[in-house]
């Protein structure tokens, strides 16, 4: 039998000395909760609640949570992307079809600040490509978040929405990287229409640089220039007096618009659409995150090694990758990205122990990212292809990836 959330927390309660009342007291939550869970009569609870009882445990949330029957892991002989059906459930709930939609109840409905605080450790696990976590802790999110949009009224619902309109976009996000696209447009449906409702335009705007990215990884190239390109357009900043926010939001759009034109092979059009962004990152002068997406001078230099990558061009794309100094600034998916980069730039030049190297650097920065991301599985198959010593490192990483070799 499958060990319930409950059963977990008096396991790990035990484990660390606690009693009911102790933990519910250290953890800020009422031992009534803790009470019920640990006699299963309740299943689960809000993210808030089991993030407050994992913090007093010293453990991470998804190990109350436990992983998804659904979600699992590459092998040899299967498709390497994950289920997703929890998450899958979570964007299109059949409780809305059937009008009969309920929220699990601590007492009362979750707060926004509650909301915001789980919002921030979701987000946060997503940047470090801790996938498998995304697909178990995010579905309780969307949920509590869409109860607090039906129970709470006035600013607290129009913030309610906010949040829901975020936790959207990070499925959205984790869907498209897992290769399902279709279902991340769909969240991204309702993220837009969770933003209308909110109290944050901004969150429309950063919504259409992730649908640009969307259209991408479904090859619908002009569909992604041009909902970028025409979002940037529509919010050109004044460099010396707009928010830097609003300068940052510019130039996340126009770095998407610079992604698609590569692509399109429009690359005078690319080539502008960098120049302006890198206007907008020396603008700002410092590397930030808003909306769990960074921008600045180092993400500014990331995308233009990327766009030299797509654009056959090798050795631009190791010249500027050397001029990068702040890499370190940018989340370990961010990271990991560009050192899947350097390695195709390597590959290009025939230079396999490079490109070797710099794919053992993504792994070491993003591993979870790495064994999803198919790119990266692409270049690792290439290299492993050439690779004719029984101990290379290659070949490790290909058998800890579960990539079939030759």
């Amino acid at each position: 039998m499958r060990e319930s959330i409950g059963d977990r927390i008096a396991r790990l309660r035990l484990r660390r000395g606690h009693t009911q009342e102790s933990l519910a007291a250290v953890a800020g939550v009422s031992v009534d909760v803790v009470r019920k869970l640990e006699q299963n009569q309740r299943l689960t609870a809000r993210l808030s609640t089991l993030n407050a009882l994992a913090g007093a445990l010293d453990v991470e949330t998804s190990t109350l949570i436990g992983q998804p029957t659904t979600f699992q892991g590459a092998t040899a002989d299967r498709d390497p992307s994950p289920s997703l059906l929890a998450l899958r459930r979570a964007v299109t709930p059949i409780a809305e079809l059937l009008d009969d939609e309920t929220a699990v109840a601590d007492g009362e409905s979750p707060s926004v600040h509650d909301l915001r605080e789980a919002l921030r450790s979701t987000e946060a696990i997503r940047r470090e490509g801790r996938l498998s976590e995304i697909a178990t802790i995010l579905p309780r999110l969307i949920a509590d978040a869409r109860s607090a949009t039906r129970e709470h009224a006035g600013a607290d619902r129009a913030a309610s929405f906010a949040v829901l309109a975020e936790a959207y976009q990070v499925a959205a996000t984790t869907l498209a990287a897992l290769g399902k696209e279709d279902a991340a447009y769909t969240a991204m449906e309702r993220g837009g229409a969770a933003a209308r409702n909110s109290d944050d335009p901004r969150l429309e705007v950063i919504g259409m640089s992730t649908l640009s990215w969307i259209f991408s990884k479904q090859g619908r190239i002009d569909d992604a220039q041009r909902v970028a390109q025409a979002t940037a357009e529509k919010i050109e900043p004044s460099l010396t007096k707009t928010p830097l926010i609003d300068v940052a939001l510019w130039g996340i759009l126009l770095l998407r618009a610079a992604s698609a034109a590569v692509r399109a092979e429009r690359k005078d059009t690319a080539a502008e659409f960098l120049r302006l962004a890198n206007a907008a990152a020396a603008r700002i002068g410092t590397d930030r995150t808003d909306y769990a997406t960074p921008f600045g001078p180092t993400n500014a230099r990331v995308a233009t090694v990327n766009a030299y990558v797509e654009m056959d061009r090798p050795e631009q794309a190791l010249t500027e990758a050397r001029r990068i100094t702040g890499l370190h600034h940018l989340p370990p998916t961010w990271q990991a990205r560009h050192h899947v980069d350097r390695a195709l730039a390597h590959i290009d030049l025939a230079n396999d122990t490079r490109a070797t190297q710099a794919i053992l650097k993504a792994e070491q920065t993003a591993p979870e990212w790495l064994r999803y991301h198919a790119t990266s599985r692409r270049v690792i198959t290439d290299l492993t292809s050439r690779e004719h010593r029984r101990s290379a490192p290659i070949l490790a990483l290909a058998d800890r990836l579960q990539i079939a070799t030759e």
